[in-house]
């Protein structure tokens, strides 16, 4: 179905590949809304727990991680969508990173990704995820949310350097990316409903952005990278030891401001 920018989305094509792997999946997508992520959660609310994978060519109120806005330009042609369905892992732990890592499989060997939740080309974000669980009666239901800059993006003062599809992949525009990334993220959802994190643990820390790099944590403490455990958690070398972070904000400095001889 050809939207608002001519871009033809593939729709059968879709449903047709997400079904093989997610039975009964419906492929929306709409010229402008909010937030994928909001409106999934809001059908989610109101009882729709029907697997749905949900395009926007254009979201005015994109969310991030920490409530932060996803900057979406009108005319940039970006892919965002939202993927929500029934999940029941045996722990949530490290979603997030297993859809980084499909997603970054799907696209490009040299795409790397920033725990817990971004993809990056070159340093630059490339693509950021949300995940977001809801509960209805005895129902566990995720929304997964992704935002891939298609094209260089306008906004200026972004907290990190924007990457985006066209240096990439010219090969691809946003529906054919979308082709990529669909199935094998559903896939990749699966198994980790089935497995949990620890399969994923080896693909995560080959694709890792902040490996050796010295790293700042968001209450102030800093150590060297030292990739993600079997449950995604950062593993941070520093003075007295290991550390293991759940969740927090990271910052990276150069590796040549301090070493781990050095701490």
């Amino acid at each position: 179905m050809p939207g608002k920018h001519g871009t033809d989305w593939q729709l059968e094509a879709l449903r047709s590949s997400l079904g093989a792997a997610l039975d009964g999946v419906a492929v929306e997508v709409l010229a402008e809304i909010d937030s994928t992520n909001s409106e999934l959660m809001r059908r989610a609310r109101d009882g729709r727990l029907e697997p749905v994978l949900l395009v926007a060519e254009h979201q005015s109120a994109g969310r991030g991680r920490l409530g932060r806005e996803w900057f979406s330009d009108p005319q940039a042609r970006d892919l965002t969508f939202s993927l929500g369905l029934p999940l029941s892992p045996p722990q949530w732990a490290g979603l997030s990173l297993v859809v980084g890592v499909s997603i970054a499989q799907s696209l490009h060997p040299d795409l790397r990704l920033k725990w817990p939740n971004d993809v990056w080309w070159e340093r630059r974000k490339l693509a950021g995820i949300l995940v977001e669980t809801t509960r209805t009666g005895n129902a566990n239901h995720v929304i997964i949310g992704v935002g891939v800059n298609a094209r260089r993006p306008r906004a200026r003062h972004l907290r990190t350097p924007a990457a985006w599809l066209g240096e990439v992949r010219p090969d691809l525009n946003a529906a054919l990316a979308l082709m990529q990334i669909a199935a094998p993220l559903v896939q990749s959802i699966k198994a980790f409903e089935m497995h949990g994190f620890a399969p994923f643990q080896a693909r995560f820390n080959a694709l890792d952005a902040l490996a050796g790099q010295f790293i700042t944590l968001s209450d102030g403490s800093s150590g060297i990278a030292d990739g993600v455990n079997h449950l995604g958690a950062l593993r941070v070398q520093v003075a007295g030891g290991t550390m293991e972070i759940i969740s927090s904000e990271v910052s990276v400095h150069p590796q040549s401001e301090l070493t781990l001889n050095t701490l």
